[in-house]
């Protein structure tokens, strides 16, 4: 069996990276049983699974059928023929080891210098979950139905009662209309369902995935999360949320990218859709050095022109906010911001009805209010450092470092869609899917004998 695999061939490299992790510390655990054949190693069907990912075989029913047929497979496997249902077990028994794996194939990359950990890149993919967006519930629609339904039974029963008067006896209730009912009552439940959860949209098949937009549509989808670095495109972190923007997921991210690598880079970048104050204010309070685009604050600015809060200077000696005409806002109090979960400091204008251009500046009646966040230190300091050209610059590489991932991914892989369920589910896939990319950035350096895995 030696002869029909080449010395170089990837098989071999995934052999060896397997062989050089400690299996048992990432939480794999062998099979036990007294009775039966022997349970295959924990070794061995990790080696399916990831050579299977390499050559685009992700489903169980697809690995079973490459122990059969592909010569690779039965190479790795010494010709034994592990079934669906035995690879699938290993999947499900084993899914928080699996994500383990890409953790060890980030710490090869710093060792055969693929990670420069100068500048590094952050942004998010939404891709489509197994569950259908047509079989959903949508709060909208099912109003529709709800009212539909209400005057379709309104109408029956009234059939009904008519023809208990007629007959003077009692009718049975048409099944027609017992099915009706129950719909209704259906309806019903899942509306009040989404209306404690503050949600618009749901799936009973697949709960935890939400509407996001993706290939062009809306549908039921994950936000899948990379943090990837320039030098050789190496994912130094990954992760899957269920949240339909990437607003919030910065910090963290850079948190695993600490973890994985023991720092962060020098500068990270990131797009708009990671800019706020709680965010830019969560990096500086842990150090992290980040560059995250303000386009949707300049169209802001653009649009409010010299009125836009941006334009208003914080005086914190003075507890107090000057405006761009020089007038100063007084310290009103502090209220609780329930969107953003943290208590601003308000600023009121004292001398709005004498300004001449209070309507232009703000429509309330009491004045011009300006409020101040826990982190506007930090909005400042982020607002003073994309002055810098330099610092542009770095920003102006943030598409081309992390693209490039996503493409290999959905293009040159063939994912566009997740073939699990659940948040744990598409969580292992994605770690999966992000194991192998950086496996494939090694292999030419094992390939070219510039990279040993042994332990």
């Amino acid at each position: 069996m030696e002869d029909w695999i080449p010395a170089d061939h990837p098989a071999r490299f995934l052999r060896e990276f397997v062989e050089s992790l400690d299996l048992k510390s990432l939480g794999f655990q062998e099979g036990e049983s007294q009775e039966g054949r022997p349970h295959y190693g924990v070794d061995l069907l990790l080696k399916v699974w990831l050579y299977g990912y390499f050559v685009k075989l992700r489903s169980s029913r697809q690995l079973e059928w490459g122990c059969r047929e592909n010569v690779a497979l039965i190479w790795l496997t010494g010709r034994h023929e592990p079934d669906h249902n035995t690879l699938w077990r290993f999947w499900r028994d084993h899914k928080k080891a699996l994500r383990k794996v890409f953790g060890q194939s980030v710490e090869v990359a710093p060792g055969a210098e693929l990670v420069g950990m100068v500048l590094q890149a952050v942004d998010g993919t939404k891709i489509a979950a197994v569950a259908s967006t047509k079989s959903g519930w949508h709060r909208k629609r099912a109003e529709r139905k709800l009212q539909h339904l209400e005057k379709l039974l309104d109408a029956i029963e009234g059939e009904v009662e008519q023809a208990e008067e007629v007959e003077r006896g009692e009718a049975r209730m048409p099944e027609e209309l017992k099915d009706r009912a129950r719909l209704r009552e259906k309806i019903k439940e899942v509306l009040e369902e989404l209306k404690e959860r503050e949600e618009d949209h749901e799936h009973e098949g697949e709960p935890e995935a939400r509407m996001m937009k993706t290939e062009g549509r809306a549908q039921f989808a994950y936000n899948a999360q990379v943090v990837v670095d320039q030098d050789s495109g190496v994912i130094v972190a990954q992760e899957v949320v269920n949240e339909e923007t990437d607003y919030g997921q910065l910090v963290p991210m850079l948190e695993q990218v600490e973890k994985n690598l023991g720092a962060v880079a020098e500068e990270t970048v990131a797009d708009g859709g990671y800019h706020s104050a709680e965010t830019l204010g969560g990096a500086q309070e842990r150090g992290y050095s980040v560059l995250v685009n303000r386009s949707q604050e300049a169209a802001a600015v653009k649009k409010r022109g010299e009125f836009h809060a941006s334009r208003f200077d914080y005086d914190q000696g003075h507890d107090c906010c000057v405006c761009p005409r020089g007038e100063e806002l007084a310290f009103e109090r502090e209220k609780w911001n329930r969107r953003k979960q943290y208590r601003v400091r308000v600023y009121r204008c004292q001398s709005f009805q004498q300004c001449p251009v209070r309507w232009q500046c703000s429509r309330q009646k009491r004045g011009r209010t300006i409020e101040i966040s826990p982190y506007h230190g930090a909005v400042l300091q982020q607002r003073a450092k994309q002055q810098d050209v330099h610092k542009q610059s770095l920003l102006k590489k943030r598409r081309e470092i992390v693209e490039l991932p996503f493409a290999w991914i959905k293009q040159g892989m063939g994912f566009r869609r997740w073939t699990v369920r659940g948040l744990q589910g598409t969580r292992t896939q994605w770690a999966l899917l992000c194991t192998v990319l950086n496996l494939r950035k090694l292999y030419p350096l094992w390939k070219a004998e510039k990279l040993s895995l042994s332990p």
